[in-house]
């Protein structure tokens, strides 16, 4: 079966059907995902509805999981994905909001697929319980998922275009990821996920069934407090690559403003891995994120 082109796939969807869907994705990304949300909100207004689907796609695949009872029904919902990405699922598009948006946003701003079905193939991996080998497993996942997103936000903002600054997302992507998981340790460690590596959770004295269990203790916060400390690595490259990033594309960087204030917050008295809630007021997120793109402006 020959492939269908961006052309093809872009006009499976009738044009009437386009604003419900990325209206949809919108919705979408405010309610699950605020943060980007709120950056969204300092790119041209034209070029909202496109990350909205794109960040909106992210979600889709992230939460596979949360909708399937075992595996294999996951990597089906990750294969159907993977074939309308290459023009192998005819037909289907206008009965998903978020698949019909994507593929315009694509046809429109000649996104690679590369890094889209990358991205799923990372995320197979939340679909089992298996521990993350290494640390280099772990920012390659990252690499993928998070820093693939501002790459991929950065050609739209860049309207098609190569705007370099591939160096600086991935650096981004990795600290904004690394600070993600951890965040969101105590609902992996319930689920029986672990992101934590395996090579850090050796050297801390620590294993898979351990965190799942809820008795990791100090080798647990050793472990945290090193994954503290990668991320900040990659904050430190970020900032050296800073000159790299072209002033069009900060929307795609600005969420990553709040990976310091999220770590600091880890590190106060009395953090407990398993029960603390790692936030900040939507307030104070939101005026971070406008003091970022005030001084990129």
């Amino acid at each position: 079966m020959p492939q269908a082109t961006e052309t093809d796939r872009r006009s499976e969807t009738t044009p009437s059907a386009l604003p419900q869907a990325y209206a949809h994705c919108a919705s979408v990304v405010r309610e699950q995902d605020h943060d980007r949300y709120i950056a969204c909100l300092y790119a041209p207004e034209s070029q909202r509805p496109a990350l909205m689907a794109l960040y909106a796609f992210s979600l889709e695949i992230a939460r596979v999981r949360a909708l399937v009872s075992e595996p294999l029904p996951g990597e089906v919902r990750m294969q159907w994905w993977r074939d309308l990405l290459e023009g192998q699922s005819a037909g289907e598009v206008q009965a998903h909001p978020v698949a019909a948006a994507l593929l315009d946003t694509i046809a429109r701003y000649r996104l690679p697929i590369a890094p889209l079905t990358g991205l799923i193939e990372a995320r197979i991996f939340d679909l089992y319980d298996d521990p993350m080998p290494s640390q280099r497993d772990l920012e390659g996942y990252a690499g993928e998922t998070a820093s693939a997103l501002i790459r991929l936000a950065s050609i739209i903002l860049a309207n098609g275009r190569d705007p370099g600054g591939a160096a600086a997302a991935g650096y981004a992507g990795v600290a904004y990821a690394l600070t993600g998981l951890m965040r969101a340790f105590p609902w992996h460690a319930a689920e029986g996920q672990v992101y934590l590596p395996g090579d850090i959770l050796a050297r801390n004295g620590v294993t898979r069934d351990d965190i799942v269990r809820g008795r990791g203790g100090p080798g647990v916060l050793y472990s945290l407090k090193e994954m503290r400390a990668i991320a900040r690595g990659h904050l430190g490259k970020l900032r050296e690559l800073r000159a790299t990033i072209p002033p069009a594309v900060m929307p795609a960087f600005l969420p990553v403003v709040l990976v310091e204030p999220y770590l600091k917050r880890m590190e106060r008295s009395g953090y407990d891995p398993y029960r603390t809630i790692i936030t900040m007021p939507a307030w104070q997120r939101q005026w971070a994120i406008w003091r970022a793109a005030k001084a990129a402006g």
